[in-house]
């Protein structure tokens, strides 16, 4: 139990890092989204749950994390896509 704690508090963590990947909203939003996707089903299938419902989840948070974000306090790059 203990280490699945210790996962998921990782891939939290690695997540809201590269949450802010992109120079302007819509490719924060969209490289956020495809990374919670990842991490979401990647946590509910360590966990036992359903990916597709943790994939969906982490796509929504991830977007949001990466829409409200600002460009000037985080930014990692271009991201690979452009």
């Amino acid at each position: 139990m203990r280490r699945n704690l210790a996962c998921i508090a990782s891939i939290g963590v690695l997540c809201l890092s590269l949450t802010g990947c992109g120079y302007n909203r819509g490719d924060r939003a969209a490289s956020g989204a495809l990374i919670g996707a990842g991490s979401g089903a990647a946590i509910a299938a360590l966990t036992g749950g359903a990916p597709l419902v943790g994939a969906a989840i982490g796509a929504g948070a991830g977007a949001l994390g990466g829409a409200l974000t600002s460009g000037h306090s985080i930014n990692l790059g271009q991201p690979i896509w452009r």
